[in-house]
Parts: C-alpha cells; structure tokens; sequence
C-alpha cells in the first residue's frame, strides 16, 4: 500500500480563505481547492494537476500525515506562505513543483454563486386543506453543476431533533419524500413540482396535524471529478414558513326547515335538510328522507336520488323533487300535497368515514320529526276581466282578458254577452274547457269562422276573447265565467271536482266611425330657409280601419300676387294615398319632383308630406282632404264622408348670414425689398357649400378720399385688378393665394415704402339656392392691417481709430479706410479722402500756387474718391490732382469693406489730418440707387518731414530746371544727330551710284536707343545697342 501525502495552503481569494489540498493516490497526485472561510465549502479537483512523481523526496517543509484525511485549519492566517505536510518517500526537493501546481489550482478556483430565496411567513390551516409553498434557487456557475432541492419540515416542539424530509428532487432528477410521506406521494397529495427555471414548488393536500412545524427549502450544488464522483460544492438553506393547522371537527349536526308547516291540499311543500359540519365538501353523506317510518328516497354522496316504492309513480308525473342544493343542503319538494301527505317527515344523515388503516366506519344522525298538516281543498280563486278599450271605433278591436288569481286545479271559463237594455236574456257566445277545447255557439260560429271572434286559453289562468271589426250590434256587457275542478282518485279511476265558481264583467260601447272623423293639418316651420327642408303632417281620426279606410290628398296653392286672395287663388293635387294604399302624383310638382317625399304611419293616422332643399317654388298654401270609405259585404265601396283640414302657409327665405371674418387688426413693419403677407381668415360661414368672392383695399395716408381696390378674387377663382393696382404699378408685384376654401392671403413682393398703409379684405358670401341659382347672401370687412416698409436700420459703422504717420519727403504714405459694419449685404459705398491742413502749411500751399488763402480751402479739401459705380470722383469731392498715369494716387481695395490709399512722393504739403468719407447706397425695388447713411473714419495725423536742399533736391525741386537738365538736351541731341546722319546720308548717296557701280559697300547707321527716367533719381542716360550702328 502507497503512502498519501497532503499538502495545504491557506490563501485569500475573493475575501475568503482558500485552502488547497494536494492528496497522492497510488503515484497521481490530485489537487483540490476548499473554501474554509466564507459563504460555503466548495472542492474542486484539477484533472491536470495530477502528476507521476517518481524518485523525489520532499524536502524538511514536509509533514507526516498518516491516511488520505483533509486539513481544516480556519485558524491560520490568510496571507500565510505555502504548508506542505506528508510522508518522505524516496523523492527529492518538491518545493518548487507544488508551488507551480498550488499556482495552476488557484486559477481554477469556483466563485460561489448558488442563493437560495423564500418569503418569511406565518400561515394557519385547518385540517384538510391544501398547501402551496415556493422556493426560488439559482446559481451563475460556468462550469457544468447539477443542483438538488428539498423541502424540510423541523417541529418547533423538537428543535434538537434532526429535520423531516418531505420531499427531495436529487441532482439526477429523481425525485423521493421521506419515510412518513412515501405514501402521500403515492396517493398525490404531496407534490414537487418546477414551475420555472428557478423556481420549485411543494404542494400538500389534506394536510394533518403532523405537517405543522417551519418548513424551509434546501439546495445544494454539486460537481463532477473526473474519477466521475460527485461532490457538493456549498449547500445552503432558505428562510422558514411557520405552519399552524387547526384538528378538524368530525361532529355535525342535522336541521330540516319549511316556510310553515300547515298547508292545503294541492299547495307545494319544500323541505330541506341542512348539514352543520366544518369541510363537509371533503367528506362523504348519505341524506336519508323518511315519512311516517317508510322510506321517500335516499341520496348519496354522488348526489343521485333513489326513490323509495310509493313515489316512484309521483316522480315519474313530475309531482316529487330531491336534489342536492349544495354541498351542505338537500331538498325535498312536492308538488302537489295530497290529504294523505299529513304527517312526520325526518332526515337522516350517515357519514362514511375512512380509517388510516383502510377501514370505513359509518356515524348516523336523524333530525327531529317535523309535522305537516294537509287541510281539505277549498277554492279561493278570483277573478279580473280587463278590456283594451271600453269604447272603440267601429271596425275596431275588441279584446277582453280574464285572469283568475288563487288556483289549485284547472279551469273551464264561459263567455256571455248581455244587450245594453237587458231586454233578452244573455247569450253564449263561446268556451273554453278545463282541457282546453274552445266550443262557440251557433249564432257566432260563422263570424268566428272568418275569424272576426276568437277565444282564446293564453295560459292556466288567462282567457282572451277576441271581437275584430267591432259592430255596432256588438254593444253590450260581457261576462266571463270562471269555474275551478279538482281530480280526485287514482288512476284508472279518476273523477273531476266542481270546487268553486267566480265571475266578472266589462260593458262595451262601439262608436260609429263616422261621428269622430276629423282631419287637420299642421307644420312645426312655417317659415324655413333656402336649402332647409319642412315636414308637413296632416292627422286622420279616427286611426285606420281596413273595413273603413281613408283616402288622403295634398293640394298646393303657389304664393304669388294673384294668389293674395283665396278665392284667387287654384289649389292644385299634390299627391294622393288611396284607400287601397297606394301613391298617385298630382299635376302640380315641387322641386321638380325630385326633393318631395310622402310617408304615412302604420295606423294610418298620420300622413306626411317633406319638402327638401326648399326653396322659392315651395312657398305658398298648403292643405289636406280625406275621404272616408266604407267597404259592404259585396266587396263594394262606399264613400261615407269627407273632410278638409285648415290652411298652411309656408313661407321660405333666405338663410341668416353667419358670416364671420377675423377682424383682429395688426401692425406689421417689413424692411424694404422683403415680401409682405396679409392674411384675411372666415372664421364661420353660413353653409359648408358657401362660396366666397374676395376684394383687397388698401387704404394710403390719413385723411386720404377712399379706399382703392388692388385686386378682385371672384368666387370662381377669377382675378381682377384695381384701378389702383394699375396707377402704381403693382401688377407685376402684388399675388393672391386662396391657401383653403376659408383662408387667403394678398402677398407684396419687393415691398417699397410707398407701400406703407392700411390694408384690409371684404369678403362676399355667395350660396346657390335649390334651383341652381346665385346670390349673394351677405359681405364683410376683415380686421385692419396697418403694413409700414422701411428702408434698412442704418448700421454703418467706419473705423475710428485715430493714428499719427510721420515719413520723410518723398516716401509714401498709406491711409486706410475700414468698414466694421454695414446696413445690408447688398450695400455699396462711395469712399472719400478729404485732408485738413494746418495753418502754415495752408499758407504755404497756396503761395506756391496762387499767392492766396481760399476760406475754405484753409480747412478740409478732398484728396480722392471714387463712387458706389465705381466711377472715380463724384460730385461732393473734386480731387486736386486728376487721376492718370501721373497722378501719385494709388487707390486699393482689398476686401469690400477694405479700401487704401497711397500717396507716393510725399511733400511737406502733403501733411495735415486725413479721414476717409463712406457713403452707404442700396438699389430699392425699382432698381435705382439711393444713398441710405454716411460716416467718416478716425483722424490719420500725417507729418512729413522735409529734405535737407542739395543739388540734387534743388533739381528735383524745381521742375523746369528738372526738365531743363534731364529732359532737353536729349531731344536737342538727337536731331543734331538725326541732322548729322541726313548730311551724311545725303553725300554718300550722291557717290553710291559710283561706289556702287565699282561694288563698293555701304555704309549706314541705325537709330540710337535712348532710355531715361523721369525721376530725379535716375539721370537720363543714351545707350547705344549693337548693330545700331553699321
């Protein structure tokens, strides 16, 4: 047998104290990692960590351990170094090898992530009912676990004693309970089931005393080797459930109820047995009726009813009913109490109960008798006749109801009618039998064959006699007799009862329909407007009989001047409902026939006439005629009276204008050349199908004569401009939109400031009336919208830095003039220089040129300029020296807010203060240009500084003698050369003809080149080039 050695190490990972444990089986060496401080224990073997260590010894660190056991020191410190314990064998140092191994576990080491949750509860259950408790188990493991859950129950009255196991789901998902709950398990009143991926559930049916404890669900985690063992990793315990459950009482108690206990003979009796037990749905009755010691039915816990042998044959008839009401109420009913139903009735319950070991024990309890007292039958019905009507119409229908109250066997009822004067004794007219067979007599049998009399059973205690197309013959009293039967005996042999008699009785008057026939017209609108509808409603009385119908007309009379007067006036057949029912149209149509319509009710009563889209053809006079036809036993008519209703007139006019524009009035300023927008708003019109004409004004100045048209939109969408549109030229720039039918909006484009006013719309309502015509119904102004243009807000801004420049005579001198800031982006400028001189130098200039002082050329004059058209010069600023190829004046614009000037040659006149002048321009609407601002810049102090005079200043100075030594004697010097060359010319062109004849060459001279400069600085200088002269 090999020794085993043991190497541990306590070590601090993740705020717990690892220990690793290196254990040798037979040569392999397998590490393990135990978590010893913490949330729970874990083991982890490391397949690649076992080793074959051959020949090595372990060095002095080492311990002898004897057997395979594990060390669990919590007590060491976490940071302490590496502790190898074990027994030496043949081997070496190993130090430096477990170091790499103890290296390679840490790496592998498993967090613990496994948590199990339960809420914290108290609950109370009684005996019997069921449980359900939940247990939430996760974990966030990576490596591959199994988990296994269980439910414990531990009794409060035994803490020490070790917990029950109710039932466990083992991590190979195999589920078992615990020795007392095997058998609940099997009968399936424990259950455990998974109802998501973390939760478990545990269900107890029936629960008994024994279950009642804390109840806590435990998981554990397990792992996998790789000798294939299996180790939990951490087990933990979920928070407990107080369980109470309350013992059951077995005990009941039995009590049978009735509304009375006296009863007559027919009358129904309902019994019911009321059982007074705790969970009686979970335990198992037999009721038990019984009467005077003989049994009426059984039923047991499945609810079905076993009849005893005497009521069978009742059952059968529908006369006995036992149910089961609920769980704890049974009923027995009868229907019809018979004199030998009197005596005592008891209910008997038997409860069957299970033992635990599979026995059934059987408890009975009987209520106490209960006495029912069953009187002799005795009649007590009563009787109520009711009639529809106790006057009607001839032809009407007569209905007579007669209802008996208080039965207890069937009934016959007699129908009688008595004349008004009671000359005659009454006469039968019909009955029914107490099995309902309706008998008539001979004088009303052929009437009822055609149906106008009927008799009817409507239900046990409800008789109907019916009289259609009442005859004034039919007057009278009628009287309805009502007699009551009893059965006695059993079948076969069964006889009928006469037990009491009641009657009642209603007189009926028939009106002749001609006594009440009226007709009248009426109308709700006598005056409507155009579009409008109206209904015109003619009443017929009496309400409509078949056998004495009504044919109704409408005439019209059309308003005019001729129809003024009545008597004028023609009425016309508008339309005619005929007593058959049918429409027949007149000569006279309105709306053309296509916007009238006819109705009449169902009674025939109310006959309509509806006029839609009214308009000028419907006004007038309108009336209605009924006649009254009567139909003979010929199937002839006959026309029985006839009658006209009063006058309608009905006006129709022109609707109320609700023509609404906004009339807010506003104020809007616009910058010159943008677009102005005027809007005018319907806020309301009379009708969705209104059209609109639109008409601009504008109105100028204060005080001015009227207001002018610019344009005019016409409800067909048409423009047409003003007179004023015209003067002003406003065609190319005024616009009209309609943006919706009850939106416009006038539009100026490259509004000028002659535009500036007060402008407003008048809108026109225009509604065509049902014939298709036009007319304008109403007009109105909008609001006033006061329009300013103005030209651009000035914001020309020049430089106004002020600077002094000081250059010695005959340098430049740069001015500068820049604009920071400008009105519009459209904006040009005209730039102007002026200067201003002091006085001595003022005195000098004008000594120099006129030997005098102008009175204003002593304080400013213009240097340059140059115009917005970039013209140079304009008509405010005169510049002393013209602009030229000689001019000093070097203008410059750099940017177009950035202009230079330089002066070249600088003279002590040139000094004094300089600033530049900048005229702002824009072009208005009508393409002209319009000065908008001017500004001047800062003071530039110039200071020149004279030369001290020499020859050659005093040359350059002066500029007559400049031209005198530089310039003349060039041009005198070339014509006296020019004179020399013609002399010569001339004398060898007088011997060329002899020199040539003898082939001699000639000789000639090109003309010099002659270069000089203006300047003082450069001396006029003749150069002769080669070959100029040959």
């Amino acid at each position: 047998m090999s020794d085993n050695w043991v190497l541990t190490s306590n070590l601090p990972v993740e705020r717990e104290t690892r220990q690793i444990l290196w254990h040798r089986r037979e040569g392999a060496w397998t590490a393990a990692v135990m978590a010893v401080e913490g949330r729970g224990l874990r083991r982890w073997n490391r397949a690649g960590a076992r080793r074959k260590l051959r020949g090595e010894k372990m060095g002095q660190s080492l311990e002898k351990r004897g057997g395979a056991g594990l060390r669990d020191d919590n007590r060491r410190s976490p940071h302490s170094a590496v502790q190898v314990e074990g027994k030496i064998t043949s081997g070496g140092e190993m130090k430096e090898k477990i170091a790499d191994e103890v290296k390679s576990t840490l790496d592998g080491i498993i967090a613990d992530s496994l948590t199990v949750t339960a809420p914290v509860q108290t609950l109370s259950k009684v005996e019997g009912d069921t449980l359900q408790l939940t247990c939430e188990v996760s974990r966030t493991t990576m490596q591959h676990t199994h988990l296994s859950v269980g439910w414990y129950l531990r009794s409060p009255e035994e803490a020490t004693a070790p917990p029950q196991e109710l039932v466990t789901l083992s991590r190979d998902f195999v589920l078992r309970s615990g020795g007392p709950y095997r058998q609940r398990m099997a009968a399936g009143d424990l259950r455990l089931d998974k109802t998501s991926a973390t939760s478990y559930r545990l269900t107890i049916h029936k629960l008994q005393p024994m279950d009642q404890g804390l109840l806590y669900c435990q998981a554990a985690e397990w792992i996998q080797d790789a000798d294939g063992s299996w180790f939990a990793m951490t087990r933990k315990q979920s928070e407990k459930t107080q369980l109470r459950i309350q013992p059951t009482d077995r005990d009941f108690s039995i009590q049978v109820n009735t509304e009375r206990r006296s009863f007559t003979a027919g009358e129904p009796l309902e019994l019911r047995c009321t059982i007074e037990a705790q969970n009686v749905p979970e335990r198992f009755f037999s009721v038990s009726w019984v009467f005077s010691s003989s049994p009426v039915a059984v039923v047991g816990p499945s609810a079905v009813p076993v009849l005893g042998p005497d009521y069978v044959a009742r059952e059968a008839a529908g006369h006995i009913t036992v149910r089961k009401e609920s769980p704890n109420v049974h009923l027995l009913k009868l229907q019809h109490l018979r004199p030998d139903d009197a005596g005592k009735y008891i209910c008997r319950v038997t409860e069957r109960e299970k033992t635990p070991t599979g026995d059934f024990i059987d408890r009975s309890k009987r209520s106490r008798n209960v006495q029912i007292t069953v009187l002799p039958l005795k009649s007590n019905i009563t009787i109520a006749l009711s009639i529809n009507s106790s006057e009607v119409l001839e032809g009407d229908a007569v209905q007579l109801t007669c209802s008996v109250q208080s039965t207890t066997g069937p009934l016959s009822v007699v129908w009688h009618r008595t004349d008004k004067q009671a000359i005659v004794p009454p006469e039968e007219l019909a009955s029914v039998d107490r099995d309902g067979t309706v008998w008539h007599s001979p004088a009303y049998r052929e009437r009822s064959s055609y149906g106008e009399i009927r008799v009817e059973k409507m239900r046990a205690d409800t008789f109907l006699l019916s009289l259609y197309n009442a005859l004034p013959g039919d007057e009278g009293q009628y009287r309805c007799v009502a007699t009551e039967w009893f059965q006695t005996g059993t079948e076969p042999e069964l006889t009928w009862e006469k037990i009491g008699e009641k009657s009642a009785t209603k007189t009926v008057t028939v009106k002749t329909v001609e006594s009440s026939f009226s007709v009248s017209a009426s109308s709700r609108t006598p005056s409507v407007t155009f579009g409008d509808s109206f209904d015109l409603l003619c009443l017929v009385k009496p309400r409509h009989n078949p056998r004495v119908p009504t044919s109704v007309t409408w005439r019209f009379m059309p308003a005019g001047p001729e129809a003024e007067d009545e008597e004028q006036g023609e009425f016309k057949d508008l339309v005619t409902f005929t007593r058959e029912g049918t429409l027949q149209w007149g000569e006279q149509l309105l709306g053309l026939g296509t916007r009238t319509t006819v109705d009449r009710s169902h009674s025939n009563t109310n006959f309509r006439l509806s006029v839609t889209r009214a308009g000028r053809r419907e006004a007038g006079k309108y009336q209605c005629s009924a006649i009254l036809w009567r139909r003979n036993y010929d199937n002839s008519w006959s026309r029985v009276a006839n009658r006209t209703s009063n006058l309608l007139g009905i006006s129709v006019l022109q609707p109320e204008s609700k023509l609404r524009v906004q009339k807010t009035n506003q104020s809007q300023v616009y910058p010159e050349d943008s677009r102005v927008r005027i809007n005018c708003t319907i806020a309301s019109q009379t009708s969705h199908d209104s059209q609109h004409a639109v008409l601009w004004y504008v109105r100028r100045a204060t005080g001015s004569e009227a207001d002018e048209l610019l344009l005019r939109i016409e409800r067909s969408g048409a423009f047409e401009y003003g007179a004023y549109a015209d003067e002003e030229r406003l065609r190319r720039r005024v616009q009209a939109e309609r943006l919706s039918p009850r939106s416009y909006v006038l539009t100026l484009n490259r509004a000028e400031s002659s535009d500036s006013g007060t402008y407003y719309c008048l809108v026109e309502e225009w509604l065509s009336d049902p014939d298709g015509a036009w007319y304008r119904l109403s007009r109105e102004a909008s609001g006033l919208t006061q329009v300013l243009v103005r030209q651009p807000e000035v914001r020309l801004q020049v430089e106004e830095l002020e600077s002094n420049v000081t250059v010695e005579e005959s340098d430049s001198i740069r001015l500068g003039c820049s604009i920071p800031s400008q009105s519009s982006r459209d904006s040009r400028f005209s730039v102007s220089w002026y200067v201003e001189h002091s006085l001595d130098v003022d005195e000098d200039v004008d000594e120099d040129e006129d030997g005098q002082l102008g009175e204003d050329e002593g304080k400013q004059e213009c240097v340059f300029s140059i115009g917005h058209d970039a013209v140079f010069g304009n008509g405010n600023c005169s510049p002393r020296e013209e602009a030229g190829p000689a001019s000093r004046l070097q203008f410059e614009r750099m940017a177009s807010d950035q202009y230079s000037l330089t002066i070249q040659g600088a003279r002590p006149t040139d000094a004094g203060r300089y600033y530049c002048h900048v005229e702002e321009w824009l072009l208005n609407p009508r393409n002209a240009w319009y000065r908008l601002a001017t500004n001047n810049s800062g003071f530039t102090i110039v200071n020149v500084l004279q030369q001290v005079s020499t020859m050659h200043t005093v040359v350059c100075s002066n500029e007559s003698l400049f031209y005198f030594v530089f310039f003349y004697p060039f041009p005198i010097f070339g014509i006296l050369l020019i004179a020399l060359l013609l002399v010569r010319y001339k004398g060898r062109s007088s011997s060329k003809s002899q020199e040539g004849k003898n082939g001699a060459p000639l000789l000639w001279i090109k003309e010099p080149h002659l270069s000089y400069s203006p300047t003082c600085l450069d001396p006029p200088a003749l150069s002769l080039h080669p070959g100029s002269v040959d």
